[in-house]
């Protein structure tokens, strides 16, 4: 596993809890940024399992992201960082949770060519979690390749957290989520576009407005999302391919082998 824990600055706790996301550098070494390179490389290359391809070659999802859900099922690599210490902590470091639980992984190519944006949009739409709390799920995206805006990398709009009650909008034939009654008066303007090193991350709560580029660079744009919630978070009854099947009625506290307790 991933252990060695990362203490965060105040600062960096403080940015976050009032902009709904951050940046941290340097969240892997070198050696494990390679190690985990070849095992993501290895569980994308693989036939079968129990993660989940949403789209295959050719689809109009997959020009948006090639992405593989619930990679640590599949690759004791995989599970060694996705289950790993380091990484849901310092999610507990910034939300200040009790606890964090996982929800799922996933592996994330931007594959290059006829590539799509990633348009604006809230993740909390699409979970099946209960309750109006802002910050109740949050993600971390490891960057698994230098990203910048020729490749794919991530813009948040600082505060947007704040903003709930919208509907979710479809990746593969995009709505303008500022549109949306309660986001107009959003300035799209002020977003953050996040350059980063191969190694470094964000971290963004499930409300917080983001975009990723297109990638027009000859290679796959790789990387790590984890989507970690609170300890204490309840199912909310809607389809999800994480929790389908698994026995939830609406209401019952989200958890189980699957849905591990981390930090």
């Amino acid at each position: 596993m991933i252990s060695s824990k990362i203490q965060l600055s105040e600062d960096k706790v403080k940015f976050y809890q009032e902009n709904g996301f951050v940046q941290i550098d340097n969240v892997l070494s070198p050696e494990e940024l390679e190690e985990l390179r070849q095992h993501m490389d290895e569980t994308m290359n693989a036939q079968g399992g129990r993660g989940v391809q949403t789209s295959e070659a050719g689809g109009a999802y997959y020009k948006v992201l090639n992405q593989r859900v619930n990679t640590w099922r599949d690759h004791g690599g995989m599970a060694r960082f996705v289950l790993g210490e380091r990484f849901a902590d310092m999610g507990k470091q910034l939300t200040g949770f009790e606890g964090i639980r996982l929800f799922h992984d996933h592996a994330l190519l931007k594959m290059p060519g006829d590539s799509k944006v990633t348009p604006w949009h809230q993740d909390r739409p699409y979970w099946p979690v209960e309750g109006d709390k802002p910050m109740v799920a949050f993600s971390i995206w490891v960057a698994l390749d230098d990203v910048d805006e020729n490749n794919g990398c991530m813009m948040f709009v600082p505060k947007s957290q704040k903003i709930r009650n919208l509907k979710g909008v479809d990746l593969v034939t995009p709505e303008d989520i500022f549109e949306q009654e309660g986001a107009k008066e959003l300035d799209r303007n002020t977003a953050v576009i996040c350059r980063m090193k191969a190694g470094s991350c964000t971290f963004h709560d499930g409300m917080t407005f983001h975009f990723a580029h297109a990638n027009s660079s000859d290679k796959p744009r790789r990387a790590l999302a984890i989507i970690f919630m609170e300890d204490g978070t309840r199912f909310s009854g809607a389809g999800h391919i994480v929790t389908d099947g698994q026995g939830f009625e609406p209401g019952d506290l989200l958890g189980g082998g699957l849905l591990p307790k981390l930090a």
